[in-house]
């Protein structure tokens, strides 16, 4: 049953990163964009992201419950040595629903429009941000359980170049998988062909900052690229991803808008596998060599057996509810294209 959580886990990861991830990258696109295309993105956003938004934390919610009940070291270390990041990622969170929320809903259309534009556009920034900081973190081995001074404690674990490169890459993989996303939404060929030049101009900086990565990597001694390419799965991973992104850069432009997303999304899928495969079952990296297993650091067996059936039964009942969800919205734009 241990496998099973495990399997629950990296899902829940997985998922919260591809519709969360396109969720925050609708307000990163905003963020870019120019006033003369504000609205037109803007509509077009909640036309995309209005199936799912709503839903998307609930990824976040069943990660954070799996590390909690099954994994109880883990989520106490991560959450004592990162809670700064984690504070300013969940503030990012709330900020950004209810910004979203008021700027759409409101009866009132005055200068407090501005303001949530604001708030929602820089919090769908820092969110991933942060949340990708706290996963370079993660494996950076800075995390130091054994610290005496506040700064060791809670600063240095996750205020480093390689974290923070880690959380623009983040940002650049939401932005990237919001725009392939929004190419699909529009009928209108001027418009489609702004979000495909988004699309360009987002796949362009995730490979940039992917690349920074790497140099963090190597100015701080982190052995990532021997952990992505020297193994037969992350070289493969690699590979397949490099393949489909040219593959979705010669199809942008011939209206193959399912076949795009797909693509966007096995990149991503393909990038988490190889950046995570190697250190399984590690999950964390502490600093002097020490780390945090799923294997050697879990709950009790009942525990985990108690979970693992709790996250079957309830998937039964989530995932058809989910489904039916992103089709009800989707038949309601159908039918009310504006």
């Amino acid at each position: 049953m241990l496998y099973v959580v495990i399997i629950f886990l990296w899902t829940a990861i997985l998922l919260y990163l591809l519709m969360g991830g396109a969720d925050f990258g609708a307000g990163i696109i905003e963020l870019f964009t120019s006033k003369r295309n504000e609205r037109l993105t803007r509509r077009t956003m909640y036309k995309a992201i209005g199936p799912i938004w709503e839903a998307n934390h609930m990824w976040l919610i069943i990660t954070i419950v799996i590390l909690f009940v099954g994994f109880p070291a883990i989520y106490t270390t991560m959450s004592i040595h990162l809670h700064i990041p984690l504070l300013v990622m969940l503030l990012g969170i709330i900020a950004r629903g209810t910004a979203f929320t008021f700027r759409h809903y409101d009866a009132v259309v005055d200068d407090m429009q501005t303001l949530y534009n604001r708030i929602f556009t820089w919090s769908s920034l820092m969110t991933p941000l942060f949340l990708g900081i706290i996963a370079g973190s993660a494996v950076s081995g800075y995390i130091d359980t054994e610290a005496t001074n506040f700064f060791s404690a809670y600063i240095a674990g996750w205020l480093n170049f390689f974290s923070v490169a880690v959380g623009f890459f983040t940002v650049s993989i939401c932005g990237f998988l919001a725009s392939i996303y929004l190419v699909g939404e529009t009928d209108n060929e001027k418009f489609r062909l702004h979000f495909i030049k988004k699309a360009q101009h987002m796949s362009i900086a995730a490979l940039v900052c992917g690349s920074v990565v790497f140099v963090a990597a190597w100015v701080e001694k982190i052995p990532l690229a021997n952990w992505i390419f020297g193994n037969a799965v992350g070289l493969l991973s690699i590979c397949a991803a490099g393949l489909s992104l040219i593959l979705l850069w010669y199809l942008l432009y011939r209206a193959k808008t399912k076949i795009i997303r797909i693509l966007a999304g096995f990149q991503v899928t393909m990038i988490l596998i190889a950046t995570t495969y190697v250190h399984y079952p590690k999950i964390v990296i502490l600093k002097n060599g020490g780390y945090l297993s799923l294997v050697e650091h879990q709950a009790p067996a009942k525990t985990i057996e108690s979970l693992g059936w709790a996250l079957i039964i309830g998937s039964v009942f989530i995932l058809p509810a989910l489904f039916y969800l992103i089709y009800s919205f989707q038949k309601k734009n159908k039918h009310h294209p504006g």
